[in-house]
């Protein structure tokens, strides 16, 4: 089962905004959310809190590609979000997301004993390219127990 079908199968607010996972790998998520008009805003584009789901959701994917091998050990949880929102979005949306330190690195710290953070970025595009939106979503290692 891929990233994108456990996601979806395990969280709710996937399967109801219909997000697509185009692409997930440790180093990158490529997430997609549908023009579908009861999820528009007053200006006819994605509502703010759909274009945040799907950035999460990005930063959410790329974590567990990264780091799915240490869940045994330690959840992953987000800790801190702020989106800016640069353009109007319209149609169609993709978040694009990034880890902003080295798994090795984030690794290396919870052998140490730690609780490591670390960032993701994302960015929102409409289908012409533009950056419509910007998140950075900091997430960090739970140790278990």
């Amino acid at each position: 089962m891929s990233i994108g079908e456990l996601l979806a199968a395990t969280v709710p607010m996937v399967r109801t905004l219909k997000l697509e996972y185009l692409e997930t790998t440790p180093e990158r998520a490529v997430l997609a959310l549908p023009d579908q008009s009861e999820y528009r805003n007053h200006v006819g584009g994605p509502h703010a809190g759909a274009m945040f789901t799907l950035a999460e959701s990005a930063s959410g994917a790329i974590v567990l590609a990264a780091f799915g091998d240490q869940l045994a050990r330690a959840v992953p949880l987000p800790v801190t979000a702020q989106i800016a929102f640069k353009k109007i979005a319209l149609g169609p949306v993709k978040a694009i997301a990034t880890l902003g330190r080295p798994a090795a690195e984030v690794v290396a710290e919870l052998d140490r004993g730690r609780r490591p953070e670390f960032p993701v970025t994302v960015e929102i595009q409409r289908e012409d390219g533009a950056v419509t939106g910007e998140v950075t979503v900091v997430w960090t290692l739970r140790p278990n127990g």
